[in-house]
Order: structure tokens, then sequence, then C-alpha cells
């Protein structure tokens, strides 16, 4: 389902043909760096290079015989070509070829992947700075705990998708890597020199070693690079989500004209978008295990990683690619309600600016404990009066918290009424609001 709506860029890079087109080039590089080192004549070089071709349905037909794909290859590259068909393939394993071949879609896919995320960044930080000032209550267990911004939400969102962007960056060059070291990596049939030569050609790494494979811990690298991305994709789905609730609604996704959200329920506006992204996001946490499985392969090697990686390469780039392109046009078109972000922030009647008051007593030489006791006996009046259903804001708009603290005498000799109101200012908590998105976004 998800390939049926992945950008073509990204599915082109894992089709059949891509494949191939990937195993003839490795070869062709092959060819070319045997002719550099003298061994391969510049003729039987040009023939190669210039008439190589492959035919899908014949290598199909082929492999049905032979039972493997890559003989069903080079016989298939070998009838496109004449005498000179003795030259391919020479001196190398399959795996020389399939796995430089493979080196070379995920080093394209990646970059593909690393564009979205940059530009998912470049969503998140305009967002970021417009609601920098927009104030909503935090939540911690769910539960109101201090006047926040929605910007700093958005900006740990950045903060956090950025660290996997510098992870992924840091991981491409890992997985550019090819090699060309024989049957069993001990390059007895290939000089160091055509490994170079071949990885220089694809614009590659050289594996410093390998066996008959390129050692698969840098590919559950990747899909671990690719699980924690996901693990934090799904996490800002999931705020997105509980914004949407009926009871929050302090944002929701774009919902378009025409646009239905339940076949039963005519008014209902769900949160597809981000609903889908957290389970696309299972998915990709998925590829993970089967890809640190695979590094352990009996002796030099097995295929038993072969078959995972049919599935988990193509899936996890086609995956994350589609995610992230949804991702960011949710949050570049979503609707934000600034004012029941407020009525929520009021909704317990002033009991957020709890610590603020805390934190004045020992100021007065109150201990922390005394001084907590002060503050907690006038925020669980509070809280009964709610359950009650009495209103969080008298007539004058004063929060019911704040009536309780200034009937306090103990509290109102301690600190005064002056100090116990000036504890009700919203801007003491976005004072440095800017110095964080300063560290943010430098």
């Amino acid at each position: 389902m998800v390939e049926r709506y992945a950008r073509e860029e990204m599915k082109k890079l894992w089709n059949m043909q891509a494949k191939y087109n990937a195993w003839l080039e490795v070869e062709k590089a092959v060819v070319k760096a045997w002719n550099k080192l003298g061994f391969i004549p510049d003729e039987d070089c040009q023939k190669i290079i210039q008439n190589a071709k492959f035919n899908i349905d014949r290598i199909d037909e082929i492999e049905k015989i032979t039972k493997h794909d890559l003989i069903a290859f080079t016989t298939s590259v070998a009838e496109s070509l004449g005498e000179e068909s003795r030259f391919v393939h020479y001196g190398i394993t399959s795996s020389d070829c399939i796995d430089t071949a493979v080196a070379l879609q995920m080093r394209d896919s990646l970059k593909i992947i690393i564009e979205d995320i940059e530009k998912l960044l470049c969503v998140l930080k305009d967002k970021s700075y417009q609601y920098k000032d927009t104030l909503m209550v935090g939540r911690s267990h769910g539960i109101h705990g201090e006047p926040i911004t929605f910007g700093l939400v958005i900006a740990i969102w950045y903060d956090e998708i950025k660290r996997h962007l510098e992870s992924l960056l840091h991981t491409l060059p890992i997985i550019a890597t090819g090699a060309i070291s024989g049957a069993m990596g001990n390059m007895a049939h290939t000089p160091i020199e055509l490994e170079e030569l071949v990885c220089e050609e694809l614009n590659l790494n050289s594996a410093k070693i390998s066996n008959q494979v390129i050692q698969r811990d840098s590919y559950a690298r990747l899909m671990s690079d690719f699980a924690l991305l996901a693990s934090s994709c799904e996490k800002i789905a999931v705020a997105i989500r509980h914004f949407q609730r009926t009871e929050v609604y302090e944002a929701e996704e774009f919902f378009s004209k025409g646009q239905k959200g339940s076949s039963a329920m005519p008014h209902k506006r769900n949160p597809i978008l981000s609903e889908n992204i957290t389970g696309l996001c299972r998915m990709i946490r998925s590829y993970a295990i089967p890809a640190m499985e695979n590094v352990a392969l009996w002796h030099e090697r097995d295929i038993s990683h072969s078959s995972v990686e049919r599935f988990i390469l193509p899936d996890s780039f086609i995956t994350t690619d589609f995610m992230l392109n949804r991702l960011r046009d949710l949050i570049q078109n979503l609707v934000v309600y600034p004012e029941n972000m407020l009525k929520n922030l009021n909704l317990t009647g002033g009991l957020v600016f709890s610590q603020r008051i805390l934190l004045e007593l020992p100021k007065q030489g109150v201990s922390r404990e005394d001084s907590y006791k002060i503050v907690q006996r006038n925020a669980m009046k509070v809280w009964q009066d709610l359950q009650q259903g009495k209103s969080s804001l008298n007539e004058k708009g004063e929060s019911l918290y704040l009536q309780y603290l200034l009937q306090d005498e103990e509290l109102v000799k301690l600190i005064g009424v002056d100090a116990i109101k000036n504890c009700f200012d919203y801007s003491y908590y976005t004072k440095n609001v800017d110095k964080i998105f300063a560290r943010v976004f430098a």
C-alpha cells in the first residue's frame, strides 16, 4: 500500500530495472579497472562498455534453470556480447557485484532521505518561530504542569530530528562502501588496486577488509538509524493526535473541503494522517531487528541475510521516504488554535503557578517541607472546587488558586499580597524562550 503512494524517485531506485542496472554498472566498472591494470585489451573493454546489456525476461527464464540470479544475469549480459564476454565478472564473486551494487542503491536512496529530513527541518523551524510566543500548558503524566509555548514544543521536535540527520550523515559514507575481494575476501584473484579503481569509478569507499560479503553491521546501523528516526517521528504524530482530541483541541490536521471523517458520523474530523504515520513508524522500526540478526553469518558468508534484505532494504527506504513527506505536509498544514491553548492553560484555576509560590517561600527562610505544605493545601482546595464544577475564574478574572492563596493568612504574612499576585505572570515562563531558540537554531 505504501509503495502505491510512494514517490516515483525512490521507487525507481528499488525496482528490478534499477537492481540490474546497478549490477551492470558494477560489472562495467570491474572491466574498466582490469583494463587500467593491463589485463583486458582496450578493444574488448570498449566493446563491453558500449554493448553490454541485459534483458529482464531473459534473466527470469535463465534463473528458472540455474536457480542463481547473478549467473542468470551474467548469462543474459554475455548473450549481448561476443568473445569479449569472457572478461565479464572475471575474478570476482557474486557478492562482489551484488553488495557493491546495493551500496550504490543505498547511497542514492539515503541521499533522498537526507533531503527529506532537511525539508522537514525547514518546516519545523518555520513553525517553531511562528508559535514561539504562543502560550500553552505543559503536561507531565498527561496532567497540567506549567506554562510553555507551542514554539518550544516544536523546537524540541526540530532538535531531535536534527540529531537523526547528523547520524544519517555519518552513516552515509559507511554504507556507501564497495568490495571487490573475491570468493573468500583474500583478494587472491583480484588485487587491491582493482577494488580501489572500481570504487573510485563508482564514487564509493573501499572496504578496508571483507570476507565474501560487506559486513552487515553497516546495514544494521542504517536500519537502526531509521528506527530511531521513526520513533521520533511517531512521537510527533502521537502529540498531534493528542492535540486533536476533542477534550484538548489545541491543534488539528488540515481538513480539506469534501473530506469525510466517518462513514457513520458525518461530524468526525479524525487525525488519520498522524495515525497513519504512527503505523508506518512501527513498520520502519521492525526492520532493525532482522538487520541486526543478519550481522551473524556463518564463517565467511551464508545467504540467510539475502532473503531478509530483499524485503527490508526497499521497504525501509520507500516507507521512510513516504512517511517523512507525509509528516512534513502534516506539519506544514497543521491548524493551530492559540485561543484553545490559552483556555486549557486556565482550566485548572491557576494551579500551573504553584511552583512560583513554592520558590518564593524559601527566600523568606521557610523550609522546603513547610513551603510545600502551604502551597499544596491551597492547591487541593482548587482541585475539590473543580471536581464540583466550580468556575476556574471569578467575575474579576482571578483564578481559584489566586483567591485561595490571598485568603491564606500565613502565606500573606510571609511574602505579601503583591508578591503572590506577581507570581501569576505568564511572561515569567517565556523570558528565556529567545535564548533557547538561539541555542537550538544557531
